[in-house]
């Protein structure tokens, strides 16, 4: 009889204390990043502008879902490649559909305390990111800007030449 109500306590004790997007979902997300050309520099700030990745493409690495408590995370991955326009891209998090489940599996531990702190009630909303850089129109070296003649313009630049009279 012991063994029982010490089990059905265990039980109810798991269910009160317990969140439901911390069981079934996750605090860190994985994300993989592409570009076109591949080879890119890419470094990912959180909102606060802070660094939390630098590396080159193709990469695949985990960014966490939360930025302090009841804070969703949000980051910007910005793509640099020599020859290329530079590109940023946000990527976000959305409240994540099991948070709701505390109502019924969790409780308000759950729901108030322990999904908000840990970030578990976020989910990431894209899990793959692939970019395609534009080609530079300007050629910036170290002493300043280029100046091209016609005949040194690449192909694929002509169809953004003017004709200036």
């Amino acid at each position: 009889m012991v063994k029982k109500i010490t089990s059905l306590g265990l039980a109810i004790s798991f269910l009160l204390l317990s969140s439901c997007a911390s069981i079934v979902s996750k605090s860190n997300y994985p994300i993989s990043i592409n570009s076109s050309p591949s080879e890119a520099k890419i470094l990912i700030t959180n909102k606060k502008g802070v660094e939390v990745y630098s590396g080159n493409t193709p990469a695949t690495l985990e960014l966490k879902s939360g930025s302090g408590f009841f804070g969703k995370a949000q980051y910007q991955v910005k793509f640099t490649k020599d020859g290329y326009e530079s590109k940023t891209v946000p990527v976000y998090f959305k409240l994540d559909g099991w948070y709701f489940g505390n109502i019924l599996l969790g409780g308000l531990i759950g729901m108030l305390i322990i999904d908000p702190a840990t970030g578990a009630m976020y989910k990431l909303d894209t899990e793959f990111l692939n970019e395609t850089l534009s080609r530079s129109t300007v050629n910036i070296e170290k002493d300043g800007f280029k100046v091209y003649s016609i005949n040194e313009i690449p192909t694929e630049w002509n169809k953004h030449l003017v004709t200036i009279e």
